[in-house]
């Protein structure tokens, strides 16, 4: 019995898809990425936005072929499509021959036994559940780096967000089950770790009573082996001084913040019931900075939310081109059903969205390459990622620390013929371009 998996989606996702693997090959099923020759094909999807929801129905009719062109024999739908619309999907997709929600992927094989029986299932269970240590995981990600997810859920609610819907309640893990789980994959050769949660900085509010974050890294950073730890998805209330402190002196913890801001004009903050003010977050910033003057800032921005002004954009334009984030992503707004946003009035047009969206992409490729070239002449070390052709031959490729997989740009080597993937190299700083860096090792 062969199973394929696509996973959609976060780094969240992600993880749950990677013990899903586990818990089949656990049970004897043999994973493989072909899914022409695979007897179960496991779709993760997303439903975050239009686009996701639209990708995620793209793929399952897409893989729904190999029910007629391959040996595919269940179609199974995990994650948070499924989660969300439950019954309406399976009555509206009668490819899918099952559907895991997200608080029920320990019940994948359970799924596949149903529908190797005759039947059509629905698992839906409370979202309350999330993985451990313990659980059987096989990575997708290169040996050298991993994701580990200290948090599930959200409690913050978002007007706009559908996550605290389709995941639930936040719910961190122990310190203990973390550091256990670390300890392993470093064991393993994982040299990188790259936190996540929907919330990073509110990690341990809801067991210990209040965040705990910064007790986590201190355990985290004694294991041996580790040699980056990377911080992703840190909303800004939570980020403390202490914080920001063991941050720029602990060298083991990349000198990168992934802050999700969304906007920064208060009418638009609060309307999003965010719990920032502009104030908050321009302090947030300047204390940043000013302790870790060499830190990479990631941030992401929502334009055309329901009833965002000229004024209220030129605003968050205005600070895009202050503050100068190394690396920004910016969305069109999503009037997503069942949201408080969704039924708020003066929604915006898809036109005003996308030329508002288009502005802050241009602004923003204009400062990625200013930052880039001023770290020309710097010198950096440099995860090694893998080889490409290039016109003068292969070309050598990785990321610094300023640089997070898969969502920001690269470094291209020269002279690193001899890297091996996964080595750590220095390299200098030859030229910085909008998105990537072109680096000599020395």
């Amino acid at each position: 019995m062969k199973a394929g998996f696509i996973s959609l989606g976060c780094a969240k996702n992600l993880v749950d898809t990677e013990v899903m693997l586990g818990m089949l090959a656990e049970s004897g099923i043999e994973i493989t990425v072909d899914p022409g020759t695979a007897d179960i094909i496991i779709i993760n999807t997303c439903s975050f936005i239009d686009a996701a929801k639209e990708e995620s129905i793209n793929t399952i009719l897409q893989n729904a072929r190999y029910k007629e062109e391959g040996k595919c024999r269940a179609l199974i739908v995990a994650g948070c499509l499924g989660q969300r619309y439950q019954q309406n999907l399976l009555d509206e997709l009668p490819e899918v021959d099952a559907i895991v929600g997200t608080g029920a992927w320990h019940r994948i094989n359970e799924a596949i036994a149903a529908v190797f029986s005759g039947q059509r299932v629905l698992f839906i269970n409370e979202t309350d559940t999330i993985y451990d240590e313990s659980m059987p995981r096989i990575k997708s990600t290169p040996a050298y780096s991993s994701y580990v997810k200290i948090a599930e859920g959200c409690s913050n609610c978002c007007s706009y967000c559908v996550i605290p819907m389709v995941r639930g309640e936040f719910r961190s893990r122990t310190i203990e089950s973390v550091v256990n789980e670390v300890t392993l994959l470093a064991a393993q050769g994982t040299k990188e770790i790259n936190l996540i949660a929907q919330d990073t900085t509110s990690y341990g509010r809801d067991i210990y009573g209040t965040p705990r974050l910064v007790e986590l890294l201190r355990q985290l950073v004694k294991i041996e082996g580790i040699v980056w730890i990377r911080l992703l998805y840190c909303y800004p209330r939570y980020f403390t001084d202490e914080l920001i402190e063991l941050m720029a002196n602990q060298p083991k913890i990349c000198k990168y913040i992934d802050l999700p801001l969304q906007h920064i004009h208060d009418n638009i903050l609060k309307a999003m019931n965010r719990r920032d003010s502009s104030s908050d977050i321009e302090n947030l910033l300047k204390r940043i900075r000013e302790a870790i003057p060499n830190v990479a800032i990631r941030t992401s921005f929502i334009v055309g939310f329901p009833g965002e002004t000229d004024e209220e954009f030129a605003a968050l334009e205005q600070f895009m081109a202050k503050e100068k984030f190394d690396h920004v992503g910016v969305f069109t707004y999503s009037q997503e059903e069942d949201t408080v946003a969704a039924k708020l009035p003066n929604q915006i047009s898809d036109e005003v969205k996308q030329e508002r969206y288009h502005r802050l992409m241009s602004l923003q490729s204009r400062i990625s390459e200013e930052r880039n070239t001023s770290l020309e002449g710097q010198t950096l070390a440099v995860l090694v990622e893998g080889r490409r052709s290039g016109t003068d031959g292969e070309v050598v490729f990785g990321r610094s620390e300023r640089e997070a997989s898969d969502i920001d740009g690269c470094i291209y080597l020269e002279n690193a013929s001899d890297a091996k993937i996964g080595d750590f190299v220095t390299a200098r700083i030859i030229q910085g371009f909008t998105y990537d860096l072109l680096a000599e090792k020395i």
